[in-house]
């Protein structure tokens, strides 16, 4: 996917607040917009006014933004298609895991999942789910890993000393 992909996506909304907002949040939840203009996670319909809410803008905007979306057509194959993944992030404490979030410098960059991944699997760590927050529909992607039970200092202290490495949070169960 070309990089400037997010771009272009909200270069096409530039001269209105409010739409930027409703498809800055269909891309943060991952919903998509159906043929028929409907804002859905799977298929279940999310009605226009929680929509709205949560974007801070009026249901017509909205309705609005889905119609420009799908009489665009590079838009309306983005939005036909993406979809959200279940996260254990909110919950791990609860069920005894742990959640590293990760910030890099440069999270297009390659072998950046490896290179961690690596470096948990030495200190004989298991990791439960891993997700990457996607570089091109995302100001600040993270990479959230959960793991079983928690996770030693050192573990926080060799990931936060990988050269691309920004930023390494710890939430423990």
């Amino acid at each position: 996917m070309p990089q400037d992909v997010r771009r272009r996506i909200m270069g096409k909304f530039d001269g209105s607040p409010g739409q930027r907002a409703v498809v800055e949040l269909l891309l943060e939840r991952g919903f998509s917009v159906n043929d028929e203009g409907r804002v859905v996670s799977g298929g279940i319909e999310i009605p226009y006014t929680q929509v709205a809410d949560e974007a801070g803008v009026d249901r017509r905007v909205v309705d609005s933004t889905t119609d420009a979306i799908l009489a665009d057509d590079e838009l309306g194959d983005i939005f036909r298609n993406i979809s959200s993944i279940p996260s254990f992030r909110d919950v791990a404490p609860v069920l005894g895991l742990s959640v590293l979030t990760i910030r890099v410098d440069d999270a297009a960059s390659t072998g950046v999942v490896a290179e961690i991944a690596r470096v948990i699997a030495e200190e004989e760590v298991s990791i439960r789910q891993a997700v990457t927050d996607d570089p091109y529909f995302t100001d600040e992607p993270r990479f959230t890993v959960i793991t079983n039970g928690e996770v030693s200092g050192v573990l926080v202290k060799r990931i936060s000393q990988l050269g691309f490495v920004e930023k390494v949070d710890l939430l423990s169960p």
